[in-house]
């Protein structure tokens, strides 16, 4: 069952090229590329939100969120676009990797070490 599944995720991560693509593309709504830039940025994070050397939670992400991020980002590009600009891609292309992409998960994680420690300093004074 989890080697069925990893290879669903599998296929669904194919799908990268087209949303990156679907970015730059005028006939994309606002919304789908607001959804498409996170589920770009969070793939070629190199850190992950959940980190993969946690027991059991460190796949959750990749078996979870990920496919859920790209489903969703499909849904809101129009199928035409999507069609059209697999029409125009190499298949066999791959997505560039940048150190910024991680910013917003490094964001994250420092704001919420900031909450932790606002709170653990209210809980031990």
């Amino acid at each position: 069952m989890l080697r069925k599944l990893k290879e669903q995720v599998r296929k669904l991560k194919q799908e990268t090229v087209p949303i990156y693509h679907a970015l730059f593309d005028r006939r994309t709504p606002l919304a789908a590329k607001i959804l498409a830039g996170v589920t770009v940025a969070y793939l070629l994070s190199p850190i992950d939100l959940i980190p993969d050397f946690i027991p059991g939670l460190g796949l959750l992400d990749d078996l979870l969120l990920v496919p859920l991020l790209i489903k969703a980002t499909l849904r809101l590009i129009p199928k035409y676009v999507i069609d059209d600009i697999k029409a125009k891609i190499d298949s066999k292309e791959k997505l560039p990797a940048k150190w910024y992409y991680a910013l917003p998960v490094v964001l994250l994680y420092g704001y919420l070490l900031f909450l932790l420690f606002g709170y653990s300093r209210k809980w031990f004074d």
